[in-house]
């Protein structure tokens, strides 16, 4: 794996996520359990995007610099740009997922916060050591390319076939596991993990609300690191445009909760992403997409499918 961003990039890619978690951590936390309003988290979704952006183009200059080629620093940061948009769209699968997860046990919104907070720190940390592990795989390995194609095509496929039904939680295997190997209570206490009954220690349902979803977003990212690596090794852009995805996610949650009924055909459009990059990735060595064509197809999917939803949403008459 090898990379062409000096290493101040890096640096400041490590300060940026270290100054967000502590805003997160330590200035937010601040503000107490609280809902969180559609405002609060358009606000908050806005500035990570904003960000994201503004990252793209230090990159670009970076890599400008660095290298004393535009044509190099438009091909990274277009490669950014994709990446980002990719894990992005594939987060709006986890959100609905977690939002299964928080409905099945009742966990009031005012919690809900923490939960992803801790949530994130454990993705970043999780995704990190997958992408290493995956960038080794292809360095040494060029036929994991193959495997990675077909693992993404028949995960969009199975997507496609899932969409549309209501998700069983109560036969989720992982929460199955997770009930066997910890005595929970039945009540909540606070935003406490542990909690006494009967000179007891057990867990809260909110232990096991944050364990099922950090193994929950261990399997999506099974999905989502290959997807990315379709589009580029360097391991710098596959790691920043991951990241930048998830250190969004919480507030990109409470804006998609408000309006996830209005966005019902979504996991169609993003089956539909998974199987072209799979079909991309499986083709690497016969013809290679540009990525400039891979943006467009992303985008174009999402928008086709936003707009599809929001003309066909529940409770909606169609023209």
């Amino acid at each position: 794996m090898e990379t062409i961003v000096p290493v101040w990039l890096w640096l400041t890619f490590v300060g940026i996520v270290l100054a967000s978690l502590f805003i997160d951590f330590v200035v937010l936390k601040k503000q107490g359990a609280h809902d969180i309003g559609v405002k609060e988290a358009l606000n908050w979704s806005l500035i990570w995007i904003a960000l994201s952006f503004v990252f793209n183009g230090l990159l670009w200059w970076a890599v400008k610099d660095h290298t004393g080629s535009n044509e190099m620093a438009n091909t990274k940061s277009l490669e950014f740009l994709t990446g980002y948009l990719i894990e992005k769209s594939l987060a709006v699968d986890n959100i609905f997922v977690f939002l299964l997860i928080f409905t099945y046990f009742a966990v009031p919104t005012a919690f809900q916060k923490r939960v992803l907070m801790i949530g994130i720190i454990g993705a970043i940390v999780l995704r990190t050591i997958m992408i290493l592990v995956g960038g080794w795989l292809l360095a040494e390995f060029h036929w994991v390319l193959y495997v990675f194609g077909a693992f993404l095509i028949i995960t969009g496929i199975k997507i496609w076939w899932a969409a549309g039904q209501e998700p069983d939680l109560n036969n989720n295997p992982a929460l199955k596991l997770l009930r066997k190997w910890m005595p929970v209570s039945q009540h909540y206490d606070g935003e406490r993990f542990w909690t006494v009954e009967n000179g007891v220690k057990i867990a809260t349902p909110l232990l096991m609300v944050i364990s099922l979803i950090a193994l929950t977003d261990v399997i999506f990212a099974v999905d989502s690191i290959p997807a990315i690596f379709a589009i580029t090794s360097d391991p710098f852009i596959v790691l920043t445009s991951n990241v930048f995805a998830i250190l969004g996610l919480r507030a990109m949650y409470f804006l998609l909760a408000a309006v996830a009924n209005s966005f019902h055909l979504l996991n169609y459009g993003l089956a539909i992403i998974l199987v072209f990059i799979g079909v991309k990735m499986s083709l690497i060595d016969i013809y290679k997409i540009p990525v400039a064509v891979s943006l467009g197809v992303v985008v174009g999917i999402l928008v086709v499918t936003m707009l599809l939803s929001l003309r066909t949403a529940p409770g909606k008459t169609q023209a």
